[in-house]
């Protein structure tokens, strides 16, 4: 009696084992052939992986810089946010955030303009061009913001001009109130780009690699990114909790 019931609870073992391995694998099957049929479908994109939502019988597409959604045929997008309403929290930038966090501390700051407010305790890194009104939004923002150190990778993406204000800021004298004057009162930097300015090179391939694709960015202490120009007690809140 003892042998047929060992026998019984090993082959239910086994079986739930199998089972679990065959959900497994057919999830695995369903995003594959997700993947496989965007990407011959969607030219050139990139997609860095295929996972299930909460929602049932829909896909989270990441692209990188942009998430979607797609049906289990794939023969669907929807581009826009998910949001739990629930929460109010959305769902899609904050794992966007989550899949394209950095390693804060390997950023290469001595490329950037480092300004302290306050005691500087709070870091920030954005990387901006001096000729994104977004930008100069969040330079009024930050403003408010107290005892940060801010980090700005000079990312001139917009014109030619961008790149010529760029240098001229990293060349000046004092990068910090260049960059300042020109942002929040729109002194034009004056400094000819005489100096090295291969950082700006070395700025926007970083910024190519870790999916910046528009200006500002910021990225936070513990990796995650904020896009665009978050408002100041947004802002405020994520540098409380980022570590």
């Amino acid at each position: 009696m003892k042998r047929i019931l060992r026998t019984a609870l090993a082959a239910a073992a086994a079986l739930a084992v199998t089972l679990g391995l065959g959900c497994t694998a057919q999830a695995d099957q369903t995003t594959d052939k997700i993947k496989s049929t965007l990407e011959s479908r969607m030219g050139d994109a990139n997609i860095k992986s295929v996972d299930k939502t909460p929602i049932p019988g829909l896909y989270e597409v990441n692209l990188g810089s942009q998430i979607v959604y797609t049906d289990a045929t794939g023969n669907y997008v929807l581009i826009g946010d998910l949001v739990d309403t629930r929460s109010s929290k959305n769902l899609t930038e904050a794992r966007l955030s989550e899949t394209n966090k950095i390693d804060f501390a390997k950023l290469p700051f001595e490329n950037a303009v480092k300004v302290v407010k306050g005691n500087g305790s709070r870091k920030i890194a954005v990387f901006s061009d001096p000729n994104c009104p977004y930008c100069k939004q969040l330079e009024s923002t930050l403003k408010s913001i107290d005892n940060v150190t801010v980090y700005t990778f000079l990312y001139p993406v917009l014109s030619p001009d961008s790149t010529a204000k760029s240098k001229s800021i990293w060349c000046s004298k004092d990068r910090a109130m260049s960059w300042e004057g020109w942002m929040l009162d729109r002194k034009a930097p004056t400094t000819a780009a005489s100096c090295d300015t291969t950082a700006i090179d070395k700025n926007l391939k970083l910024g190519h690699t870790m999916n910046v694709s528009g200006t500002p960015t910021v990225f936070l202490a513990d990796g995650r990114r904020l896009p665009g120009a978050v408002p100041a007690d947004r802002l405020e809140k994520e540098l409380s909790t980022a570590h």
